[in-house]
């Protein structure tokens, strides 16, 4: 049996002889003691406090912080295969209930829990969370007024966001056939769950990469608590919605229920039936209006074309007759009309005397002299024209004479002339070198007198052709 050491009041130092005869432990094996003591102790346990100290997973995919409340702090851990599965987005200053173990660290000799499972604290921190989030969001410009886009008047093609089973894809497409039946294209998705905040972000994603894009897209879910629907807050939704080249209408929930994508939509329909209300017009009353307006046109029309009729009746009657309007332009041609053979006739006297002055006046000697001078310059140019020709035929003769002189000096056949020889392989191509021959070959050796062939045989002294 141990016992325990006396110490003494005033030093505090173990008096000797009363030294405790207690086994002796390792650092390790205490750290492990009280870390079974712990798990046993405690084993499961739900933990309701604040997150603090959250910045998010470790490059490892972990996730370190605390809970606290008003009296304490409990270090707490998420390891990375728990915490990709969590449904709840963990924040700074959230209240949660955390499900886990209490277990220690000997690495820090401290306690901590590590964490299977979070839920939020009720409903006023979700909706603690989601202000929170709405004010960040509202701060980058993402609810902005001048982001929204008009709605199309009737759009061809739209694209529906929901889950393709339940109430609510048929009340939409019950009431788009009522009013004015168009093309729909479904997109299928979860609108509740871990994943539906990542499926309808890439639904909508999805539909703004199609080639040829729906002209409206709609977003909706029916109604649920503020759990249900917590997937249309999310910041990926949001963006999402915000960030979409096609007008979108937002369709979650009630008329009362609220969720951020309502604030990044261009339209937010209380209800889904109500969005497919938006998205179309009434074709009835369309036809009804247009049925109207074109009974208003032929009654316009009718009355332009009466004011018209009588505004030119009126204006006939002011007019004078036709025949009356002639009468003077008649009379006036009957005079000229009377006029003019007198007119030509003086006309043609005058013209007369003028020729007649005109031809006394012409020589016919004159003329000659004329033809004459012009002959003799022909001539003259004729003469200097030949003179020319045939002083460049002579020039271009002796340049001629002269190039065929150098040519027959440069050619070989002048070289043949003094006693040299042209040697042609078997190909007619001329050699220059012995090497390259190779005996017994046929040669042609062209001399200033003709041509033979003779074959090439070695030399036993040196190189040789012959």
């Amino acid at each position: 049996m141990s016992t325990m050491p006396d110490y003494d009041p005033e030093t505090g130092e173990i008096i000797e002889g009363t030294k405790p005869n207690l086994g002796e432990q390792s650092v390790t094996e205490i750290s492990h003691a009280l870390k079974r003591t712990l798990e046993d102790r405690f084993g499961h346990v739900r933990v309701r406090g604040e997150i603090s100290g959250y910045r998010g997973p470790h490059s490892s995919g972990h996730a370190y912080f605390a809970l606290k409340d008003d009296g304490a702090k409990l270090d707490a851990v998420i390891w990375r295969g728990v915490f990709n599965k969590l449904r709840s987005k963990l924040q700074e200053g959230l209240e949660v209930i955390a499900t886990g173990k209490i277990t220690s660290y000997p690495g820090k000799s401290n306690y901590q829990i590590v964490i299977e499972n979070v839920e939020t604290a009720g409903v006023g921190a979700l909706m603690a969370l989601l202000e929170e989030r709405k004010k960040a969001l509202a701060a980058e410009g993402l609810f902005d007024q001048d982001r929204k886009k008009p709605l199309p008047y009737l759009p061809r093609t739209i694209g529906i966001i929901t889950s393709p089973t339940g109430a609510v894809i048929r009340d939409i497409l019950h009431r788009l056939n009522d009013r004015f039946p168009r093309h729909v294209i479904v997109w299928p998705v979860r609108v509740q769950g871990e994943t539906a905040a990542a499926e309808v972000a890439a639904a909508i994603h999805g539909f703004n990469a199609m080639e040829h894009k729906p002209d409206l897209l709609i977003v909706a879910r029916g109604g649920g608590s503020l759990e249900d629907l917590w997937p249309f807050n999310e910041e990926i939704v949001v963006r999402a919605a915000a960030s979409s080249a096609i007008p979108l209408i937002s369709a979650i929930g009630h008329e009362t229920d609220t969720t951020l994508i309502d604030f990044a939509s261009d339209f937010r329909a209380p209800t889904p039936t109500a969005a497919a209300e938006r998205a179309v017009p009434v074709r009835a009353d369309l036809l009804a209006e247009l049925a109207s307006l074109n009974a208003r046109q032929k009654r316009t029309m009718g009355r332009v074309i009466g004011d018209a009729k009588t505004r030119l009746h009126s204006a006939a009657r002011a007019l004078p007759k036709p025949d009356e309007i002639l009468a003077t332009a008649r009379q006036r041609l009957d005079v000229a009309a009377s006029k003019l053979p007198k007119a030509l006739k003086a006309n043609v006297q005058v013209h007369a005397v003028l020729l007649a002055r005109s031809s006394g006046k012409l020589s016919i000697k004159p003329m000659a002299q004329r033809v004459s001078e012009q002959r003799r310059r022909l001539k003259d140019q004729k003469d200097r024209l030949k003179r020319a020709m045939t002083q460049t035929t002579t020039r271009k003769s002796d340049q001629l004479k002269s190039e065929l002189k150098l040519f027959g000096a440069l050619g070989y056949q002048s070289v043949l002339k003094r006693g040299y020889a042209v040697i042609r392989d078997q190909h007619g191509k001329p050699l220059q070198k012995i090497a390259g021959v190779k005996p017994p070959t046929t040669l042609e050796i062209e001399m200033q007198d003709g041509r033979l062939d003779v074959i090439a045989t070695p030399k036993k002294s040196q190189a040789s052709l012959f």
